[in-house]
């Protein structure tokens, strides 16, 4: 049974002591989780597989949740899906350590929480947009057109190139 304070930590020990090639499923099931200070995500679902190679434990991850972002067109907050899996390698000892530097702890006890965060804030939108179609805010008066037309139009003169058209 998972710690409530440490939800993510498991003990992987046991696999350590077995023989290469066998591998155990630890499934991950939460209606709302709080990971670090800046992501909330809810209706996480979640399968970790562990395997025995010889240089160390393969934990090979895939997650889904939903987390909630602003628009950054309207300026609204919508619900975002998310998806991501990873792979990683807990070596056993510094000759077996790969780039990101997971060394089984001596206690058998890993923490998948930072790693599940960093991996879940990668799936995380740059710029997202609440759907295809949102028109975003009027520059005049600040109404959400998605909401309500202000009546306002958009100068068509708005181009820095706009003096180029004189030209011709």
């Amino acid at each position: 049974m998972p710690n409530p304070k440490k939800p993510f930590r498991i003990n992987v020990g046991f696999i350590a002591h077995e023989e290469i090639g066998r591998s155990h499923d630890f499934p991950f099931e939460f209606e709302k989780i709080v990971l670090g200070d800046d992501l909330e995500l809810r209706g996480l679902d979640g399968i970790v597989n562990i395997g025995r190679t010889p240089q160390g434990l393969v934990l090979q991850a895939d997650f889904s949740a939903e987390t909630t972002v602003m628009c950054v067109r309207c300026l609204q907050d919508f619900n975002q899906e998310l998806d991501w899996s990873f792979t990683e390698l807990y070596a056993f000892d510094q000759r077996s350590e790969t780039e990101s530097g997971l060394i089984l702890p001596e206690d058998g006890h890993i923490d998948l929480a930072e790693m599940l965060r960093e991996y879940a804030l990668l799936e995380v939108p740059i710029s997202p947009i609440c759907k295809p179609d949102c028109q975003g805010l009027c520059t005049e008066c600040g109404q959400n057109l998605n909401e309500m037309d202000c009546g306002h139009s958009p100068e068509e003169n708005d181009s820095p190139f706009a003096k180029l058209k004189d030209l011709l």
